[in-house]
């Protein structure tokens, strides 16, 4: 501040001098006097104020600049900037920062108690501890604040930075032997765990080892399907076997073969042709049941059906049915036959070549074969629209084989049906009581109307039998509807009984 004021001082003293150069009362140039002793011409007086002018001004404001940089220093409240504001700033930061840099590491805790301590420097101090300054020492002293004061001191405190003496701090090497110590312990557990269920599993189950000796002794041999049904078909084909033993074998046999897996390893080990030639069985139960399994092993499974073809089971079945045999023999080969023919046209071919047609009329005109004839019906319908849609599927997908689409065409099954009769058959089983033969009859006639439509036109009694059961099946559609059935299954007939009388009007 002194140095600050001599030279305010110094330069108050040059502007002094500078107006003392200019006679400002009389406002003389300093060198008139000189030029009146010279003889020269005097200036006028109106330049020399014009040129008073700016120095006057230049002066006020040198004077102005050194009253505000003397009195700022002098009350430090006027200054434009409070040095001292700004080194309290520039303090707090270097202690937030210093604060921030001490959380990051881990602080030495001082434990107080209730009588004072000294605190050294980089201890941490608990929260609600009492901290207060020793002015003859010159150091901080920490104790313990009483309960009562310490639960009031903390309801009214403000939440901030607080060091938890109960939470416990580690250091990373601390760590480190922690989780070490923690990886050992669970594999040690992990092991104990395994031996402990491991020795549980044991005590439960017993190893394969001795079961197979236990079934052993019990004459009891772990089997495979291709083993069952080698000995199924070893029992069947023995001669020393009995009727029931035979039959047994076949039961069983049909189980398995319904798999296409085992059909196919059936006939690779020869059992197929065994069961084959068990049609030929006097003992019609033998034949009823060697059909049963020839149908399921037939089931959607051409490498089989291509093997009966060749083996003569077609023959075999149309002997069975075109004789006579028990009702019960002739449904389940009625049933093999289906299997057979289905999805197969060459068989198809071979069942028109052999008569199967007649076969079938013969049985469907038999009396107490009703149950036979519904069948029948259901497989011409089955046949009639194979054939359809697999044409149409070949004309507009063209992914049918071209050997497949050759064969069924060379399948004439609908000028066959006519020639055989079977558009008067057809209609005649209208006749049936039973709703679900009507419906399959229903269906067959309207697979049949491009073929048999003069044949229906010159039957009067399919007419009368259309307009009996319009009429029964109104009412019962009727009652479908009281029901709550807007979609039933005799308005399903009436639609089907309503389509055959508007294309026979």
């Amino acid at each position: 501040s002194q140095v600050q004021t001599v030279t305010a001082a110094s330069a108050h003293r040059e502007l002094v001098d500078a107006a003392a150069a200019w006679n400002c009362g009389g406002c003389v140039y300093p060198s008139a006097a000189r030029r009146e002793a010279e003889g020269l011409p005097m200036l006028p007086q109106g330049l020399v104020l014009s040129r008073m002018a700016p120095l006057g001004m230049l002066l006020g404001l040198l004077m102005a600049f050194c009253f505000t940089f003397c009195f700022s220093h002098q009350n430090p409240e006027f200054a434009l900037t409070n040095p001292e504001k700004s080194t309290t700033k520039e303090t707090e930061r270097k202690e937030t920062t210093a604060e921030e840099e001490l959380d990051s590491d881990v602080l030495e805790v001082f434990h107080p108690s209730h009588e004072w301590q000294a605190l050294r420097p980089g201890q941490a101090v608990p929260a609600g501890s009492h901290v207060r300054l020793n002015l003859q020492t010159g150091a901080r002293e920490v104790k313990l604040q009483d309960e009562d004061k310490f639960r009031d001191t903390l309801k009214g405190s403000k939440r901030g930075k607080r060091l938890d003496i109960n939470t416990n701090t580690y250091t990373s090497q601390d760590l480190k032997s922690a989780l070490a110590k923690f990886k050992e312990g669970a594999e040690m557990g992990s092991s104990k765990e395994d031996k402990a269920r491991q020795a549980e599993v044991k005590r439960l189950f017993r190893p394969i080892e001795e079961l197979k000796k236990d079934f052993e002794e019990l004459n009891v041999v772990i089997e495979t399907d291709m083993q069952i049904m080698v000995r199924l078909i070893n029992k069947f084909n023995s001669s020393s076997s009995t009727l029931e033993e035979k039959i047994a074998a076949l039961f069983d046999l049909e189980y398995y073969v319904h798999q296409m897996d085992n059909a196919q390893d059936l006939l690779s080990f020869g059992g197929l042709q065994v069961v084959i030639n068990g049609l030929n069985s006097t003992e019609p139960l033998v034949k009823e049941y060697a059909a049963f399994v020839l149908g399921a092993a037939f089931s959607s499974n051409p490498k089989v059906q291509v093997e009966a073809i060749e083996g003569g089971a077609l023959q075999k079945l149309l002997v069975i049915l075109a004789t006579e045999q028990p009702l019960t023999a002739k449904k389940k080969v009625l049933f093999a036959l289906c299997s057979l023919l289905r999805h197969f046209p060459y068989a198809q071919q071979q069942f028109l070549k052999l008569g199967g047609l007649q076969v079938l009329r013969s049985l469907v005109q038999q009396k107490g074969t009703e149950v036979l004839a519904v069948r029948v019906v259901t497989l011409l319908y089955d046949l009639v629209t194979e054939k359809m849609f697999a044409e149409e599927e070949a004309e507009l997908t063209q992914e049918t084989s071209p050997e497949k689409l050759q064969q069924y065409r060379q399948v004439h099954l609908l000028p066959s049906l006519r020639e055989q009769g079977w558009c008067e058959i057809t209609a005649h089983l209208l006749a049936l009581p039973e709703h679900d033969a009507r419906e399959k009859v229903l269906q067959t006639l309207g697979a049949l109307l491009v073929t048999c439509r003069d044949h229906y036109h010159q039957d009067p009694q399919l007419s009368r039998m259309l307009a009996s059961l319009q009429d029964e099946y109104q009412v019962l559609a009727a009652l479908e509807l009281q029901d709550g059935e807007d979609e039933g299954y005799f308005r399903e007939l009436l639609g089907s009984v309503n389509s055959l009388l508007k294309e026979l009007s």
